[in-house]
């Protein structure tokens, strides 16, 4: 991420995702972007969490971590994962789509956090401003900064996010794992 995107593209952001959607539900394919309509900052290679909620609650959450698409190509992607392929929620219907509210989490590059016992990484980490992925073996799970409004105890966020990997929810005290950290650039669509 160079720079920060402008309102304005975050608007483009969270009307991609939305036509995106629409587009899976009225059953066509979504047609090609051509890049050089847009500017450089939505057309750079970047990752992104497209998060949908329904009168508040979580209806569901997909992106990726690491950068490997145009960003607003990852959107769509995205937004189309979040409505269909949650394993945690059937796919979206089109009643569920008039009421929906779209959130677009551009992501920084992850960074390596360095620590040596688990009271150096409480200390390393910023409550809402850090997203974190822990990883042991193949294992990995991610919170994103926006969690910390639910979970601001350092303790808990890690807690939950280790059962979140399918971990005890004490792994991050009883064993090195390995920590990066990034932040986000959040847009969240207008009533």
């Amino acid at each position: 991420m160079t720079k920060k995107l402008t309102p304005r593209e975050g608007q483009i952001l969270i009307k991609t995702a939305r036509q995106a959607i629409e587009n899976h539900l009225n059953g066509e394919v979504d047609p090609p972007i051509n890049l050089d309509d847009y500017s450089p900052g939505i057309t750079e290679i970047g990752a992104c969490f497209v998060t949908l909620t329904m009168n508040g609650v979580l209806r569901g959450c997909i992106g990726s971590i690491e950068a490997s698409q145009p960003l607003i190509k990852d959107v769509q992607d995205r937004a189309v994962g979040a409505a269909f392929h949650d394993p945690r929620f059937p796919g979206l219907t089109l009643d569920e789509f008039s009421v929906l509210k779209i959130e677009v989490s551009r992501l920084t590059n992850p960074e390596r956090l360095e620590y040596s016992t688990p009271d150096d990484l409480l200390n390393k980490l910023r409550p809402g401003i850090d997203g974190v992925i822990l990883r042991q073996n193949s294992r990995r799970a991610t919170f994103l900064p926006q969690v910390w409004e639910q979970l601001a105890e350092p303790e808990l966020f890690l807690g939950r996010l280790c059962l979140k990997m399918g971990l005890d929810q004490a792994a991050w005290k009883d064993n090195h794992l390995d920590v990066e950290i990034y932040q986000a650039e959040k847009f969240i669509e207008s009533a």
